[in-house]
C-alpha cells in the first residue's frame, strides 16, 4: 500500500504533474478570477504547469531541452484544464 500520496518520484510522471497542476489551479483560482478576471486561469494554469514541469521533469539540455519542457508544459496544461471541465459539468454546452 502506498504511503506517500504525492512524491517526486510521481511528479515526474505525466499523471503526477496534471494532478498537481489540477489540485493547485482549483485552489488558488478564485484569487486570480477576482484580480484579472476569468481568461486568465488558462494561463495561470499554464504558469502552474511550466513551473511544475521544469522542476519535476526537465528533459534533454540546452535550447532543444526548453522547447520540449514547453511542449509538455501545454500538454499538461490542456489535460488539467480539460479534465476539471469534463469532472466538474460533463453535459456542459458551450456559447459561441
Amino acid at each position: 500500500m502506498y504511503d506517500n500520496f504525492m512524491t517526486p518520484e510521481v511528479l515526474t510522471t505525466f499523471v503526477g504533474l496534471v494532478l498537481a497542476t489540477n489540485i493547485i489551479v482549483q485552489f488558488t483560482k478564485s484569487i486570480i478570477k477576482k484580480q484579472f478576471g476569468d481568461e486568465f486561469v488558462r494561463l495561470y494554469a499554464f504558469i502552474i504547469a511550466l513551473i511544475l514541469t521544469f522542476v519535476f521533469s526537465k528533459t534533454g539540455e540546452g535550447i532543444q531541452g526548453i522547447i520540449i519542457t514547453i511542449i509538455n508544459a501545454i500538454l499538461v496544461t490542456i489535460a488539467a484544464m480539460g479534465g476539471y471541465e469534463m469532472i466538474s459539468d460533463p453535459l456542459a454546452q458551450k456559447k459561441k
